[in-house]
């Protein structure tokens, strides 16, 4: 089974070295010595959002501590291009379950889109509660999938400020947009070897036809993933698991 990751603050690997012991305490070090029960001598896992991995073993425990000595610090960040989810909106939470699954799959970003035809809507007041939730999701998802890395949470866009954070037609990004009537396929679409590449998912009620008229005018390309027709909480997932099968999974 693999060893179970902990998460440090950010950096703190970047000063260590194989030898050296590190101090897991606050809610991690309780997490490993009070909810895990960590014994001495276990291997664990740990990461400072920097892409550095620790691989290290248990020397001691505390009340809620835990010190691991460092065996080994390898760079586990993702080489090539950067993927990014623009999730709709959705009710019944199937957003943030995208958000889940999408950092299972080792999705880069994640940015919340506010689309014309979403049923919720992020006020003011709602917004900033509404994306810690979702980084919650994502760090939770992260540590559960042993990644060295945590997705970037960002949001809530309208399709206006995704144009503009585009730059235009010409701008180093790849914008490819999940629909249903389009005719060139995901499975075969030339994929850049570095830059971001933005998959879009609109809400369960679809994308606006004048929002898509306006996305492809900015550059985005549609792009459909098969005959069938998915939800907000799988499409993306989905069209991320095609992208890694042919970039990173190897």
């Amino acid at each position: 089974m693999t060893a179970a990751l902990y998460r440090l603050p950010e950096g703190t690997l970047a000063a260590r070295a194989p030898g050296d012991v590190v101090v897991l305490d606050g809610e991690e070090g309780h997490h490993a010595a009070t909810v895990k029960r960590a014994g001495v001598g276990e291997e664990i896992l740990l990461a400072d959002g920097s892409g550095r991995l620790g691989h290290g073993v248990v020397v001691a425990t505390g009340d809620g501590t835990a010190d691991v000595r460092l065996v080994t610090i390898e760079d586990a960040a993702v080489a090539g291009a950067r993927f990014v989810l623009v999730q709709g909106l959705a009710k019944g939470g199937r957003d943030e379950q995208a958000v889940e699954a999408a950092t299972e799959l080792g999705v880069d970003g994640v940015i919340a889109w506010q689309a014309r035809r979403c049923i919720v809507r992020w006020k003011p007041e709602r917004a900033a509660r509404s994306l810690v939730k979702w980084r919650t999701v994502a760090t939770a998802a992260a540590k559960q999938s042993r990644r060295a890395t945590t997705p970037e949470v960002d949001g809530p866009c309208s399709t206006a400020d995704l144009v503009r954070r585009l730059g235009g037609p010409d701008a180093p990004v790849l914008v490819l947009v999940l629909h249903e009537d389009a005719e060139e396929p995901l499975a075969s679409f030339d994929l850049p070897e570095a830059g971001d590449v933005w998959l879009l998912v609109g809400p369960e009620g679809g994308i606006a036809p004048e929002e898509l008229d306006t996305l492809t005018a900015a550059g985005a390309r549609p792009v459909r993933l098969g005959s069938t027709v998915l939800r907000s909480s799988s499409a993306g997932p989905a069209a991320l698991a095609v992208l890694s099968a042919r970039t990173r999974w190897r």
